[in-house]
């Protein structure tokens, strides 16, 4: 079985990944954890962020082992993914790698549960399941500037509702796989979920594909 979980930042999408993950048994990736890893690893090394060479280079000798590092969750690192984002060359590079990790999976028999922006679009368009999660920009910033900073309002909060803004437009305004819903995803709005009423509902998605 294969899940894609897609979404914009801090839509809940990764929570609700990993969860589907240890509820099946299945691998996990972070696709978007692979592009804050090729931003963080050229922003230690000095290296622009325009650089498309260096930042092909960077994703053909990542090493996902580094996608733990704490710093990944860093808005630094969230910001300069989303530069790096828009380049062709490197989505190829990177969607290579994440398609050959839910392969290896899939041969393992296990199988896998990826989540990001494209997964469901062009990483594993024959996903099993296909997830699109959201919600309201302002209950996103909400939820990112409590999990940073403990606090949800005040200069902090304004800073993150602009960069989700920021990374939205991007996001969706990209010409190399923009983020977007699938024909085929269900979409799941968590604007007025918890973390449990999202799992409850992809459990009950999940479970109607697997006896279609």
């Amino acid at each position: 079985m294969i899940i894609a979980v897609d979404g914009p930042a801090a839509s809940g999408k990764g929570t609700l990944a990993r969860r589907l993950a240890a509820q099946y048994g299945l691998a996990y990736l972070d696709t978007g954890r692979t592009y804050r890893a090729v931003a963080l690893a050229m922003q230690r090394a000095g290296t622009g962020l325009d650089d498309v060479a260096a930042a092909v280079e960077a994703a053909g000798t990542l090493d996902f082992a580094m996608l733990d590092d704490p710093e990944m969750t860093s808005t630094h690192a969230g910001e300069g993914a989303s530069r790096i984002a828009v380049m062709p060359a490197l989505r190829a590079a990177l969607v290579e790698r994440q398609r050959a990790f839910a392969q290896r999976a899939a041969r393992e028999g296990t199988g896998a549960v990826l989540d990001g922006r494209d997964v469901g679009t062009v990483i594993l368009p024959d996903a099993t399941v296909k997830l699109f999660v959201t919600a309201d920009v302002a209950e996103r910033a909400r939820r990112r500037a409590l999990e940073l900073h403990g606090v949800a309002e005040g200069p902090l909060f304004d800073e993150l509702l602009e960069t989700l803004r920021r990374r939205d437009a991007r996001d969706t305004g990209r010409a190399a796989s923009p983020l977007k819903q699938a024909d085929d995803a269900y979409v799941l709005d968590t604007t007025r979920m918890d973390a449990e009423a999202a799992f409850s509902a992809a459990i009950r998605v999940v479970e109607r594909a697997l006896v279609a």
